[in-house]
């Protein structure tokens, strides 16, 4: 029995002059005119269903494409313009190309299968096995089957999911646990099934392959004309091999609005099929929320607190789109970075795919890490404002309309990196999850193993995108100029600066962004020259020589640029200040003392950067002392004067350029939190805000090294490392001693630091 999805008498027909000319593989069928039926759940509950005999069920269905253009068959805004969908044609529009452009349909066959198969497999799926129920379920499979089939003919880029509200609604677990809220929560069952219904209709994402040519031809002038994109695609062909086996989840870092039009636009070129995009429910305003959701977005409330129905379909949703191999897509991090390095990571959707793999619904997911980094980026100085206290703009087709006038300026290159593919159920089983290594029967121990595998798993893609990004030349530039306070520097200055932490990218094997430029002559200047236009440096060209600076008030935007690489550079400044800290304490053992410093310091920073685990880390340590000095051994260490002979022979310190906006906020931090009252519970907005104020004092004093310091995240992560080390609790003397000692260690740092940015070869080369 062939089941015809036909629309129109035209596509009957074809499909009819087909069967007959006998174009159905004979494999199919032995009688040369086969019965055929329209795809139509009601027609097949009273033509199919009640059949004794075991028919071969073949879906078919015509397929109309697009006039081919330069190599592409894809629908542009001229098709729109003349009323016609050229995926959907109409009536006359049929008729039309079947007589002038043959080469415009195609039919397709799908997997046929057997009615008992059918009926064998609902039942397997823990279906209704009613009449109308099986006349569904097989609707579906056919529409399914047809999808597979016509991608071979338009390219993996078109895989969209079909009546899936519908296909979740009559799975068995997902009525089972309906029953179970219903139940517990005292409510009718069709109140529900009502509520479970409507948030699916909320959720679910229902794409369109014609919006999703249109709007990606629409957004493309939002990254196109703003940046010449770079992308690393040597990885692409494995991950469209593994995508056979898996689904994959794609992890962006997200440092800008245009993130998912550059990733999309990558894999699109790839042949990959769209991503479910995860997005905040901030984005749904018309006419962007309903065009994106045609499109694949999947817009998720930011809260839903104790609400079952919507938890428990969310969760079915991320199952469903796992089974189905579609690939999915989010931020991990939960929002835009506000300082240009990777924020701390969200785990909720996180959770929805680990509990998929538990629950046996699909064996694995492949997590792949990717790095989208930016030299330049206009929205950087609404977010740099944001951490001085001004108020967040709310998304609408005003801010649209400004953002996308933003993005007429160029700003050089955006580089995409994949990071190699992470195995979801290797990563919870190496990390203890009890649902899937040994498990426990205490509740407190497999809330813990769950909550610590979910953040091993985290802590690999946060360093697969790491181990992806690319130092830039904004990156560089503005480092050299943020290392520098209240001057300007000449070209050559800011060459000299750089100089050396090339070579030190060199040698320890750092990806890098087009720096060559900085080898052409005028390179340097051109980069310079793009930042002043920018607004980001101030270019003085009144004396002898044009001198550079970062303009007043940019300095959290020039922070973001060199915080886009900065982690590359996070354990050398730890062992600067390790060395220096063994070399002012003679007395003790100088490579215990560095290593034990080097930790201290680690412990600083762990809410900062994304440290391995400590023996990991310690031999990290020694590969950085190993650059410095060569024959360094256990059995012949290097004592502490060698270690900093070494250093300054380097012809560079790095924590001056660094690290020092970190410590001076957790400094700005410990101060207020040990002039707080410790027996009083401290309103954490209230405290940031007076951190705000306090350290633009301490700034203006010159007690702090300069603006980028100034800023509520950092203030907001130093808290968080506070109330780690048991800082926030109520209590008495002796959480006010041990505040005042939290400050005392991070002055003691400060002034290592000064020591290191006084021994800098390169600041004294600046100097003259």
């Amino acid at each position: 029995m062939v089941v015809a999805a036909a629309t129109t008498s035209i596509e009957r027909d074809l499909i009819t002059r087909w069967i007959r000319s006998g174009g159905l593989p004979a494999e199919y069928s032995a009688d040369p005119t086969p019965a055929v039926v329209d795809l139509d759940s009601r027609i097949l509950a009273s033509e199919l269903v009640p059949r004794t005999d075991d028919p071969l069920v073949v879906p078919v269905r015509v397929v109309w494409l697009p006039a081919a253009r330069d190599g592409a068959r894809r629908v542009r805004f001229s098709d729109i313009l003349a009323l016609t969908n050229p995926r959907n044609p109409n009536r006359l529009i049929q008729q039309w190309l079947v007589g002038r452009s043959p080469d415009r349909h195609r039919i397709v066959v799908a997997e046929p299968a057997r009615l008992s198969d059918l009926r064998s497999a609902l039942h397997a799926d823990d279906g209704d096995p009613a009449p109308d129920s099986l006349a569904r379920y097989i609707t579906r499979r056919a529409v399914v089957a047809l999808e597979r089939a016509e991608r071979a003919v338009i390219g993996d880029r078109y895989k969209v999911p079909r009546l899936v509200a519908e296909q979740i609604m009559d799975t068995g677990s997902f009525r089972r646990k309906l029953a179970e809220i219903a139940d517990e929560h005292n409510l009718p069952r069709e109140e529900v099934d009502a509520r479970a219904r409507a948030v699916l209709g909320e959720l679910v994402a229902v794409q369109s392959r014609l919006v999703t040519d249109l709007f990606t031809q629409a957004m493309r002038p939002l990254h196109s004309s703003a940046w010449s994109v770079r992308a690393d695609e040597s990885g692409l062909r494995a991950l469209r091999d593994l995508n056979r086996r898996r689904p994959l989840v794609f992890l962006p870092s997200h440092r800008s609005y245009a993130d998912a039009f550059v990733l999309g636009d990558i894999l699109a070129n790839n042949e990959f099929p769209r991503n479910h995009l995860m997005g905040g429910a901030n984005l749904t305003f018309w006419p962007i929320g309903p065009i994106a959701r045609r499109t694949g977005t999947v817009f998720i409330r930011r809260s839903f607190g104790d609400d079952a129905v919507y938890k428990a379909a969310l969760e079915e949703y991320f199952a469903y789109l796992l089974t189905k191999r579609f690939n999915l897509e989010w931020y991990f991090e939960g929002g835009r970075t506000r300082t240009g390095k990777l924020r701390a990571p969200r785990y909720g959707l996180l959770n929805y795919v680990a509990n998929a793999i538990r629950t046996g619904r699909v064996e694995d997911a492949a997590l792949v890490p990717v790095s989208i980094t930016y030299e330049g980026l206009a929205e950087v100085a609404a977010v740099a404002a944001e951490q001085t206290g001004a108020t967040k703009k709310p998304e609408g087709l005003t801010w649209l309309a400004r953002y996308a006038r933003s993005q007429r300026r160029s700003a050089g290159n955006v580089y995409v990196r994949f990071g190699e593919p992470l195995s979801m159920r290797e990563l919870l089983t190496s990390g203890g999850d009890p649902a899937l290594s040994e498990p426990v029967r205490d509740e407190t121990e497999h809330l813990d193993r769950t909550r610590k595998a979910l953040q091993k798993v985290a802590f690999e893609v946060a360093v697969g995108i790491n181990c992806a990004t690319p130092i830039t030349v904004n990156c560089l530039v503005t480092l050299a100029l943020l290392g520098v306070r209240d001057r300007a520097l000449t070209l050559e200055e800011v060459r000299a600066v750089i100089a050396p932490v090339r070579r030190y990218i060199e040698a320890r094997d750092v990806p890098q962004g087009e720096l060559s430029v900085l080898d052409v002559e005028g390179g340097l200047a051109r980069v310079l020259d793009s930042l002043t236009d920018a607004g980001v440096v101030t270019t003085y060209a009144g004396g002898e020589e044009p001198v550079y600076s970062i303009q007043p008030g940019q300095h959290l935007v020039a922070a973001f640029y060199r915080n886009s690489g900065v982690h590359w550079f996070v354990n050398r400044s730890i062992l600067e200040l390790a060395i220096l800290h063994a070399h002012r304490n003679p007395g003790d053992n100088p490579v215990t003392a560095a290593w034990e410093e080097a930790k201290k310091l680690r412990d600083l920073l762990k809410f900062e950067f994304f440290f391995p685990d400590r023996d990991t880390f310690e031999a990290q340590m020694r590969e950085e002392l190993a650059l410095l000095v060569a024959d360094w051994s256990e059995e012949l260490p290097v004592s502490a004067q060698d270690a900093l002979t070494a250093l300054i022979e380097t012809g560079f310190f790095m924590v001056h350029r660094t690290l020092r906006s970190f410590f001076d906020a957790q400094l700005v931090v410990a101060e207020r939190l040990a002039l707080h009252d410790p027996t009083l519970k401290l309103d954490r907005k209230a405290f940031l805000d007076e951190c705000v104020a306090v350290g633009t004092q301490m700034l203006l004093q010159g007690r702090l090294y300069g603006p980028e310091s100034v800023s509520s995240e950092l203030f907001a992560t130093a808290l968080q490392l506070a109330g780690n080390r048991g800082l926030l609790e109520i209590g008495g003397e002796e959480i006010r001693e041990r505040r005042r000692a939290f400050a005392e260690d991070l002055l003691a740092v400060g002034e290592r630091v000064q020591l290191a940015e006084s021994l800098d070869v390169s600041n004294r080369k600046a100097d003259r």
